[in-house]
């Protein structure tokens, strides 16, 4: 240990001499000698150059202080206020080590205390009771769980009725009126099973038609058939039209476009509006003036056609149409079909037929006839690609007559045939 203490006070001394010495040869390198300032003339280069042993003396500067502005603030440049030091807070006076363990001393320890206190109280872990499956005896049995609930059973009644008795009590006391119970209100609106209706024979249809027919008017038996076509398929549209022979008890107006003689053709069979080029300029001057057509059928000759083309947008639905038998050349036989009662029939939207085949005052036989006069076109107006085994499977899916503000009556299909079948033999002959 002596000797490393010597050998630290050499190196200490060694290099303060050393640090001595290479500052003052840095100060006379820095000074002027007197020798060099009085001979101005530079060294020659052969001779050495000799240093100054004499170096100036150092002055020290002294700088003199600000003084401070002692002037009163004013009220342009108010000084700022520095904030006043708070007192420092109070220190707890120290406990002395022999009441550390006392409990009122803990109730004072903090968090930061109890970390260096060396016999501080341990806290317990809370310990939750393991969990066992009941042995079997212990299993509570099916008769214990009868005789619980039985007793939960009879404790509620005698509750029940000892607060009905203690009702009964106040209502006496006090006079209290009961409330009033309203039933509960149903939200769910409850359905009624619709009763099929039992499909008839036609006559017996026709019977129930014409007895719930109890209007003010006479109204018109209607016909709605529901067809098995796919509507979606532009080739499997049903359109036709079919002859009443007792007629459908409406008054029908009839115009025909013809001239010559196919005009005077119409005036006897009954027409009740005849013309040409007239009538189509009256017709267009009546729609140019907001008028309404005064007609309900149109008929027209193949050489008014071209001609019609005018007022084709005015007519719309009424423009003659040589599939549906209005184009003709036998100008009194349209009119007389016509007339008598000739009625059109297309399918719509939702593949279902409708029309009107008579009044409620005609008799049952009239209306057996005109139906199945119209059971007939609508077998004929059958598409051709419904290829089935029967003439009416797939086909005619149901049949309803019904009055216009009365309810419907379904059908049989083999009493809508059999009629077919008898106008056909009346027809035949």
């Amino acid at each position: 240990m002596a000797a490393l203490e010597l050998l630290l006070s050499h190196a200490r001394r060694h290099c303060t001499t050393r640090a001595k010495a290479s500052l003052l040869g840095f100060h006379r390198s820095l000074c002027s000698s007197s020798s060099s300032s009085s001979n101005p003339d530079p060294p020659q280069p052969d001779e050495p150059l000799k240093r100054s042993t004499e170096s100036a003396p150092i002055q020290s500067v002294s700088y003199a202080m600000k003084p401070k502005d002692q002037s009163p603030p004013s009220p342009e440049n108010p000084q700022p206020q520095t904030p006043s030091p708070q007192p420092p807070l109070p220190r707890r006076p120290r406990q002395p080590e022999s009441d550390w363990g006392s409990a009122e001393s803990r109730s004072m320890w903090t968090r930061e205390d109890m970390r260096y206190v060396k016999d501080a109280p341990s806290i317990s872990p809370v310990s939750y009771p393991t969990r066992v499956a009941p042995l079997p005896e212990d299993r509570v049995t099916a008769e214990a769980e009868e005789e619980v609930g039985k007793r939960e059973s009879e404790e509620m009644e005698k509750e029940r009725i000892r607060i009905e008795a203690e009702n009964r009590i106040r209502r006496r006391v006090f006079r209290v009126e009961e409330e009033k119970a309203f039933p509960f209100p149903r939200l769910i609106k409850v359905e009624k099973k619709q009763e099929q209706k039992v499909i008839l024979d036609l006559m017996d249809a026709i019977r129930e038609v014409k007895a719930n027919a109890n209007r003010n008017f006479d109204e018109t038996i209607e016909a709605h058939v529901r067809l098995g076509i796919d509507r979606r398929r532009s080739d499997m549209t049903v359109r036709g039209a079919a002859t009443l022979p007792h007629g459908s008890g409406k008054v029908v107006r009839v115009a025909v476009f013809a001239e010559g003689t196919a005009a005077e053709e119409a005036r006897a069979a009954g027409a009740d509006i005849v013309g040409g080029d007239d009538l189509i300029d009256e017709i267009k001057n009546l729609h140019q003036g907001g008028g309404k057509l005064n007609f309900d059928r149109c008929i027209a000759t193949p050489q008014m056609m071209p001609r019609l083309t005018k007022i084709s947008r005015i007519l719309r639905s009424l423009m003659p149409n040589a599939n549906r038998g209005s184009v003709t050349v036998d100008i009194a036989k349209a009119v007389g079909e016509a007339k008598r009662g000739r009625v059109e029939f297309k399918m719509d939207k939702t593949a279902i037929v409708h029309v009107g085949l008579g009044k409620v005052s005609f008799s049952e036989k009239v209306l057996r006839e005109n139906i199945g006069a119209f059971v007939n076109a609508l077998l004929l107006a059958k598409p051709a690609g419904l290829k089935k085994t029967s003439k009416y499977a797939g086909y005619v899916n149901a049949f309803h007559l019904c009055s216009t503000m009365g309810p419907g009556f379904p059908v049989s299909i083999q009493s809508l045939s059999m009629a077919a079948d008898h106008y056909n033999k009346l027809h035949a002959q």
